[in-house]
């Protein structure tokens, strides 16, 4: 099936068809591009009216057509612009999986207005550096956001806000939501340029202070194609393996997408909205991770695509109501975010009906998937992410930059036109991350004979919690500022439901005491709750170091076992 496939990937991608390939100059770089790409995410957004009253947004009994969210999304982009936003300003947005995320996204991006996408789970003080990092015009924010925004509102007197599904007074310094999509259903006239910044996605930084990553509309609407082409190369490929002509196939129906996974990372903004929308799907909101109420939702609105992280698929399959819910309207079921470990593959091949487990790697360096792997490729190659997609060029190199042969381990480094435009006012990281065009991604990976990708392990310190990344600089950090702690580290623990967990070791000053409860306490004050540490461990002994002074880590983890921890 590997020939199939390397015949259906020539295929797709020649001149004349729809994934055909070229080459960009972007920023003095020649990058791969599709040919048939829609210049901005305007473009794309307003090409989808067609799909007129099939159904797009759910949550809970609340339904929205798509001829109804192109008219919101007209109101806001015209108050937004009444009110001073131009193209090029950015307008952030905090909030939970709402619709709403939804709607001012496009209205936003389709007036050429940059979407600062905050993390919903900052305490006030990460929100204050986002916004004093963005510099927005406007904050759009639901009730929980906008009370945190309250404790810092006087350093930011002339920022606009919006309040989302406010359940009680607004303050008077804010305007109602209700406002912006009352508003005329006129879309400001916008010219915007394929390398224009669309949204700024925050990552966690490696020395404590997130990134703002900048994604421009070529890399979104390219990344847009990434996923359309994974949709459409594998199963032509089985199709082409089972002597059947993959043309003859009957369209699919649109899809319906769960959405479990936050709006602010790619993963279900660039990679599951989008693609729902290119095809006049629906996507249905959850006000919180449940796997019982998922297992509803599945069965109710028949879903047939569920991405997210794995433990959220294993949390399904483990549930007590999956043996007694309907299921069998799954197509895939996978995610990204994390690995999605061999005896899960297996798991979603043996347990459900209908649905193919898939598994996407990717960053928000790249807008959103660097590789895809699904259906009985994935099952064949379980510990494989699969092949870089057709618009990156990807790498294993040695510690010099130098690439290093099939097979050899090496850090992945990829390039092409998903590839963010750099870090927002952090041109030192930028230079340090994308040389040349260059992404380091960071991972630790080989590649075989046919392209497949393997993750072995990451070059960056870091903690991945369930989709989630944690800098372990973050976590000291935030330790370091409690006046009893003299020494501390932080590390990956392994968890079987989230992946990996925040572990810190701590070293107390002579004289002083903290307890775990009190530490927890005190790191809540300035970091998000995830980035909290599960396991703490109280050591007697100041920390290991090597000869340049440094922590040793891998030592530390070995040493100390989980039951011991606080």
């Amino acid at each position: 099936m590997y020939q199939e496939l390397d015949q259906a990937w020539k295929q797709l991608t020649s001149p004349g068809q729809m994934f055909e390939v070229t080459t960009v100059d972007v920023r003095g770089i020649p990058l791969r591009a599709y040919a048939n790409a829609p210049p901005s995410l305007r473009e794309f957004w307003l090409s989808t009216a067609g799909h007129g009253d099939n159904e797009y947004l759910v949550y809970r009994d609340e339904r929205c057509t798509y001829r109804q969210a192109h008219a919101f999304t007209a109101s806001i982009a015209n108050w937004l612009s009444v009110n001073g936003v131009q193209p090029g300003d950015r307008v952030a947005i905090a909030m939970r999986n709402y619709p709403e995320w939804m709607l001012a996204y496009w209205a936003i991006t389709s007036m050429g207005a940059v979407v600062v996408g905050m993390n919903a789970w900052w305490v006030a003080r990460e929100m204050h550096f986002g916004l004093e990092d963005a510099t927005p015009k406007v904050l759009i924010a639901d009730a929980e956001r906008l009370q945190r925004f309250t404790d810092i509102r006087d350093d930011f007197p002339g920022l606009k806000v919006v309040g989302v599904r406010i359940d009680h007074d607004l303050p008077a310094w804010a305007t109602d939501w209700y406002e912006l999509i009352n508003a005329p259903a006129e879309m400001p006239e916008a010219s915007v340029d394929p390398d224009d910044d669309a949204c700024i996605f925050y990552t966690s930084g490696t020395t404590g202070k997130p990134k703002g990553a900048q994604l421009t509309h070529r890399g979104c609407v390219t990344n847009l194609l990434n996923v359309a082409f994974v949709n459409s190369v594998q199963p032509a490929a089985l199709a082409l393996a089972r002597g059947e002509s993959p043309g003859g196939q009957s369209a699919p129906a649109a899809p319906s997408a769960l959405i479990a996974t936050p709006l602010f990372h790619v993963t279900a903004n660039n990679c599951v909205a989008h693609a729902v929308t290119l095809t006049g799907g629906k996507m249905v909101h959850m006000y919180k991770w449940d796997p019982a109420e998922a297992l509803r939702l599945i069965e109710a609105e028949k879903i047939t695509a569920f991405t997210a992280v794995p433990m959220m698929a294993r949390e399904i399959m483990m549930h007590p109501d999956f043996a007694t819910r309907d299921t069998s309207s799954l197509q895939s079921i996978g995610g990204g975010g994390a690995a999605m470990q061999p005896d899960l593959v297996a798991k979603v091949g043996e347990n459900m009906r209908g649905a193919r487990p898939n598994t996407g790697y990717g960053m928000t360096e790249t807008c959103g998937i660097i590789a895809a792997v699904s259906a009985e490729f994935f099952v064949d190659r379980p510990t494989s992410v699969g092949r870089a997609l057709p618009t990156l060029e990807a790498r294993c190199v040695d510690p010099s930059g130098e690439p290093l042969p099939t097979g050899d381990i090496g850090e992945l480094v990829v390039r092409g036109a998903p590839v963010i435009k750099g870090y927002l006012n952090r041109p030192d990281a930028t230079a340090e991350t994308i040389v040349d065009g260059w992404l380091h991604t960071g991972d630790i990976a080989y590649m075989d004979e046919d392209g497949f990708i393997y993750l072995v392990d990451r070059a960056k310190d870091m903690v991945l919690r369930g989709g989630e990344n944690v800098y372990c600089a973050e976590v000291e950090n935030a330790l370091f500022h409690h006046p009893a702690v003299a020494e501390c580290v932080a590390f990956a623990v392994p968890d079987e439901r989230l992946g990996e967990e925040v572990g810190a070791a701590v070293y107390l000053a002579p004289g002083e005491h903290v307890d775990a409860a009190g530490l927890r306490e005190h790191c809540k004050e300035h970091i998000a709750p995830f980035k909290v540490p599960r396991y703490l461990w109280f050591v007697d002994q100041p920390l290991p170091r090597n000869a340049n002074g440094k922590f040793v880590k891998r030592d530390l983890r070995e040493q100390l076992r989980v039951e011991d921890a606080s």
